[in-house]
């Protein structure tokens, strides 16, 4: 008795036989069978001849371009193509003639009936007769213009700010790179204008992000309004500007610059029935044979200079000389960054982070400051870290950070006093290798507890540098540090952080802190990332907190930590630790190169 394999084999090639008799003696049964099959097909087809002209079409093809049949098969089939890709498959039709392949697909785009051009996959074979002479062509057209439409917009978002439609940062570092390279080889002049709103912060407080967006997008307006054709514009940062002006000399920089300020200061903004000046600080470097990342942080450090004026002004770029205090409006660069590393000039803060459930404090967050001239005021971050980053010393400045932040770890233990130790480290840092070499050799040196150690990355810098930030979560969670995610919520990728990378805590951002205590959709939001923190296993840090209420409701809403004024306030650390250790200020073995 046959197996049931076989008997299925038999069964089928019987099938086959009686189908292969049918179609000998009914070959008009088979053409019919194709006829319907071509014509009803839901996608277009067509059979082309020899010399591009239309033998049949179906109908799904008419419906798809808008011609009907009569109207294709007037004209040859290049009258339907774009221009610019009539010729665009000929080495693949050459390949198809010879015999090398057996079909191929192109992209091509075909005049619609009403003027406007459709996307096509175009799928293409040969049809030969019994000698191997080519007969006609056989072509799917299958619309893909929403698959095309979508590619061109996430290709514009990849190169455009959401909000203001203008160029973001990658693209106008792009174009700058491009231009000086252009400007080096055939010794052209250019420059950059760094344009930063003033008081930018105090308006978005005041009248919220809604008023602030509005803003943003009608002083890109007036800008761009104001450029020339040649010059590109772009949104660099929250409220800061860019543009890049193509053969231009200092003077005529300069005189770009004054007319932006000037246009900017009789601008005025009505925000919730008031009207608010409007004003901005903008720096100026010219390209003087320098690299396009050094164009750019001296604009920068240029625009700080304005702002260090008094504002609403412009001030051009104009290097250290050596003379003077260096942080005045024109001088602060590199130098004094590296020199403040040199002469032990930075000084450390911390600020208390209270255990919401035993109500103890036993987890600081370090930070950085810089000793003021003569005995002044120290300095707070946002005045000089910038310039760092801009000027590649932030790496040095971080590993400083992180020896002395270890070296306080170790002191504490080997007091018998476990101490936790919170540290900010820089975007541009973590996209460098070196940094997480020199952690690791650093513990193993401090020999302390590495979860004592936490190293708190915001959202900008993740996004940043996003696979350099994966990978140095990564190492570290290896070496038994921890992670926080600071400013959690305030930006719309939180959520695919917290599900790609190994973070450990969750610092809520302190805008939906601030009213915590009056304002119920921040009570939500807050109970919301709580729920989702600890179905992950995750502890969550309340940023800003102002108020003993804020503290009962944050507690009851099963927050675990908290950090604010309230709290403490950022002091000295030889005046918050006991038995704070003297440490040297020598720099960390880190290339700066």
């Amino acid at each position: 008795m046959k197996a049931p394999q076989s008997l299925l084999k038999s069964a089928g090639q019987a099938h086959f036989d009686v189908h292969r008799r049918d179609a000998e003696r009914s070959p008009g049964r088979v053409r019919g069978h194709f006829e319907s099959a071509f014509s009803n097909a839901p996608i277009g087809m067509a059979l082309i001849d020899m010399d591009g002209r239309w033998l049949e079409v179906n109908n799904a093809l008419c419906r798809i371009i808008g011609h009907a049949e009569g109207e294709l098969k007037t004209k040859a089939l290049r009258f339907f193509m774009h221009p610019d890709d009539i010729d665009l498959d000929v080495p693949l039709l050459r390949q198809l003639l010879d015999g090398e392949i057996s079909s191929y697909q192109v992209e091509k785009r075909c005049l619609h009936a009403w003027g406007q051009f459709v996307w096509m996959m175009i799928t293409v074979s040969l049809v030969r007769d019994e000698e191997g002479r080519a007969l006609y062509l056989i072509m799917q057209f299958q619309d893909i213009s929403e698959r095309k439409e979508l590619a061109g917009r996430l290709e514009y978002l990849a190169d455009h700010d959401f909000l203001t439609g203008l160029y973001n940062r990658r693209h106008f570092e792009q174009e700058l790179a491009h231009e000086v390279d252009r400007a080096a080889r055939y010794g052209s002049p250019g420059a950059v204008l760094m344009i930063d709103v003033d008081n930018f912060k105090t308006i978005n407080d005041t009248f919220g992000h809604m008023a602030g967006d509005d803003l943003l997008k009608g002083i890109a307006g007036l800008l761009k309004h104001r450029m020339r054709h040649t010059d590109i514009l772009a949104r660099v940062g929250g409220d800061e500007f860019a543009v890049l002006l193509p053969q231009t000399n200092a003077i005529q920089a300069t005189t770009a610059a004054d007319d932006f300020v000037k246009a900017l200061d009789k601008q005025a903004a009505m925000l919730a029935n008031e009207s608010i000046r409007i004003s901005a600080s903008v720096g100026v470097a010219s390209f003087d044979g320098i690299s396009a990342a050094e164009v750019l942080a001296r604009a920068d450090v240029a625009m700080y200079g304005a702002k260090q004026a008094g504002r609403n002004r412009f001030v051009v770029y104009q290097p250290f000389a050596g003379s003077g205090d260096p942080r005045n409006v024109r001088c602060s660069e590199a130098d004094w960054i590296r020199k403040a590393l040199d002469e032990d000039q930075f000084l450390l803060y911390c600020q208390p982070i209270l255990d919401l459930r035993t109500n103890e404090v036993s987890q600081y967050e370090l930070l950085l400051r810089l000793r003021g001239a003569q005995g002044g005021e120290p300095l707070a971050p946002n005045s000089f870290l910038y310039v760092a980053e801009r000027f590649g010393v932030i790496l040095a400045i971080d590993s400083w950070v992180v020896r002395k932040a270890i070296a306080l770890i170790a002191a504490h233990q080997q007091a018998g006093r476990r101490l936790t130790i919170n540290v900010n480290l820089s975007g541009k840092s973590i996209g460098d290798p070196k940094l997480a070499g020199f952690i690791e050799d650093a513990l193993i040196e401090g020999g302390i507890d590495p979860s004592c150690l936490v190293f708190e990355l915001t959202e900008a810098a993740a996004i940043t540098h996003l696979q350099q930030t994966r990978a140095f979560a990564d190492r570290m969670h290896r070496c038994g540090c921890r992670l926080a995610l600071d400013n959690f919520g305030a930006g719309l990728a939180s959520f695919y952080y917290l599900k790609n990378f190994p973070f450990d805590y969750l610092k809520i951002d302190g805008e939906f802190i601030r009213h915590f205590s009056v304002n119920p959709v921040d009570h939500l939001v807050v109970k919301a990332i709580v729920c989702i923190a600890q179905g992950m296993g995750k502890r969550t840090i309340a940023e800003f907190v102002a108020d003993t209420h804020a503290i009962r409701l944050l507690r009851d809403s099963g927050v675990d930590y908290a950090q604010g004024y309230q709290i403490g306030l950022p002091r000295p650390v030889a005046e918050v630790l006991p038995n704070f250790p003297e440490l040297t200020g020598e720099l960390p073995c880190v290339s700066l190169i």
